[in-house]
């Protein structure tokens, strides 16, 4: 019994399920538009100089473009995110816009690794430790 009503909640074959597809990004809008509206096909570089213009705007000017209706609505609504965002101290907008043009910092990562390997010879004992490629022999 329980396997059925499994079942009548599974997805059917060939049924999607999302079927409105992985949400779109600010590269994907911007070239969307530029296409559909001015038949124009920004390159990756244009795409990020124009997210690099939006980014140098002052405070003010980004209040102006959110209320001008004649620009493209991605515009519109970054530049109403990023006001929000300003009046309750977020960065969430700066930080995924400059990741999507400069790209994710990259972490390092430090690791210490330590050896210690001994090595009898007849009636010697040799001590080496290892400590990040370092090595140390001592006599005992």
């Amino acid at each position: 019994m329980a396997a059925k009503d499994i079942e009548e909640h599974q997805f059917k074959k060939g049924q999607s399920g999302n079927p409105k597809g992985r949400p779109k990004n600010v590269e994907t809008l911007l070239k969307e538009h530029f296409l559909d509206e001015h038949n124009v096909k920004l390159s990756k570089g244009q795409v990020q100089d124009i997210i690099k213009n939006v980014l140098g705007k002052s405070r003010s000017e980004l209040v102006e473009l959110a209320k001008n209706d004649e620009l493209p609505f991605w515009i519109a609504l970054i530049a109403r995110k990023a006001q929000r965002d300003y009046e309750k101290g977020s960065i969430h907008i700066l930080d995924v816009l400059f990741d999507r043009v400069y790209g994710k910092p990259k972490e390092e990562v430090e690791q210490m690794i330590s050896q210690k390997i001994v090595a009898k010879y007849g009636n010697r004992v040799i001590h080496t430790s290892r400590e990040t490629g370092g090595d140390t022999p001592s006599d005992q």
